[in-house]
This record gives structure tokens, sequence and C-alpha cells, in this order.
């Protein structure tokens, strides 16, 4: 019966046959490899009893762990019956759907945003802009390049690739169009190893300049707030965040101050 490294690396070419983004195949594999660990049984022999088990140890993971984890398992093993691997139900599409609390806004603060800009060297100073200012993801900045600047009808657009390889074109404002201009041709964060830093150890970089608790994705946060309070256009926020739904742009938006409070009033008059 075939071991789990076997399935792992033929489920791994399957994905990317199908141009999963390697991102995603990467946390895929890092949740699969743990189960692997984890679970004493073949992946044909795991059953929906170990997979409660393993789901149940984990007592300090948050509903959005653990809702990543579901979605690797059932990806794994619905591929796992389609190719005879498996003949009867999937094991992890059993296990019930995970309820993600609504999420409120977290944007980094201003004076926190402009002190990071003071501190900051010169790497670390553009991926705070990119993410604060044009609301890139932390992925995103880190693979940015050189030769995904593009002037456009008004000035230029940086050329992004986001989750499930959607491509999209991001506005830059013309003080971080020159910032780019600047550098040297390619990765705009080389890596010393060749290729670029990951996207966790460029995050680690610019939380060293941010107060505790604040991060690259608060810096997000903090670029959908700033963008909605100056159109009060949710939809554009939605294109520049590069999200699929207005909803999850929602739970990025901050509502401006005395906002509340201005809706109550219209309401009593």
């Amino acid at each position: 019966m075939e071991t789990w490294d076997a399935a792992l690396r033929a489920w791994t070419d399957y994905q990317r046959a199908t141009g999963t983004p390697s991102t995603t195949l990467d946390l895929r594999l890092h949740h699969l490899r743990r189960v692997a660990r984890e679970v004493p049984a073949l992946p044909a022999r795991v059953s929906f009893d170990d997979l409660v088990a393993f789901f149940a140890s984990k007592t300090s993971w948050s509903a959005n762990t653990r809702r990543s984890y579901r979605t690797s398992l059932r990806s794994f093993y619905s591929w796992m019956r389609a190719t005879g691997r498996i003949a009867r139900e999937s094991p992890a599409h059993l296990l019930p759907p995970v309820r993600i609390p609504r999420a409120k806004p977290r944007p980094t603060p201003e004076h926190a945003y402009r002190r990071a800009l003071r501190i900051a060297g010169d790497r670390e100073r553009l991926a705070i802009l990119l993410a604060a200012q044009c609301g890139l993801r932390r992925s995103e900045v880190a693979a940015a390049r050189t030769d995904d600047l593009e002037p456009d009808l008004v000035g230029h657009s940086l050329r992004v690739t986001g989750k499930g390889g959607h491509v999209r074109m991001v506005p830059l404002p013309d003080g971080l169009v020159a910032e780019i201009q600047r550098r040297e041709p390619g990765w705009l964060f080389p890596s010393s190893h060749g290729g670029h830093l990951t996207p966790h150890h460029l995050a680690k970089l610019v939380a060293e300049c941010l107060p505790d608790g604040l991060t690259m994705h608060t810096l997000r946060h903090r670029a959908a707030s700033a963008a909605y309070a100056g159109t009060r256009d949710l939809r554009s926020v939605q294109e520049l965040l590069g999200h699929a739904s207005p909803v999850t742009t929602q739970m990025y938006v901050a509502v401006p101050d005395g906002g509340v409070r201005a809706a109550m009033i219209a309401a009593a008059a």
C-alpha cells in the first residue's frame, strides 16, 4: 500500500500539472506532512476518527488554521478517491465546516506606521510602503520585481500575481515609483541564496520596525481603511486588494472615526 511520501509526491505532481500556485502548494504540503507525522496510518487507511482525533488534539489552533487544514485534507482526499487510491468515501469530507468568527479590521495606527518609516532600513521601508500604501500581501511584496513596474494612462502600476495566480495592476504613487526605479534590475527583495526573500522572512524584518502585535497584514488593513476613508468606494478598494469578494474587503476596512456616530445622527434625524 502506498506510503505518505509516495502519495504526496504524486499529489504534488498533479497539483503542479493543474497550475496550483507554489505558495498554495507549499502550504498544503506543510499541512499534509504534519498529518502524516501525527496520524498513525498510511494515507489510504486514515479514517474519519483518525482525523477527528488529530483536530481534537489541536486545542490552541485558531478557526482559520483549522479551516485551512480541513481544506488541504479535502483536496488531498478528493484526489485520492478520483485516482482510485481509496474506494470509500473521503474521510476528510465528513469533517464538519469550520465557522470563522467575523473578524474586526485592525489597521496599523498612523503613528506606528509613520514611526516605522522613520526607523526602517531602505529594504524594510520599501516593503512597508508597498503593504501600507498599496495593500499588497506579504507574499506579493516579497515576489515583486523591478520589471513588474509598467506605465499606465496616468502614471505607473505594478503587475501583481495574487492568490490563485490572479494578476492585477496596482497603481503606485509617484514617490514609490521613483524608489523602485532606483533599484537594481530584478527582485526588489533579493535573497543571498538566490531568488527572493521568503514572505515569512520579509514579514519578520518589517515586524521588527512595528510595535508588538502589528504586522505586514495590519499594514494591509491600513491601506484598505485609508483607501475607503478617502473614496467611500468599497468596490475600488476590493480591486486594489485583489479580493474575490467585497465581503472579504469589508473585514479589512475600519469605519472612519465618527462614521458610526454620523450614521446614528442621520438615522435619528
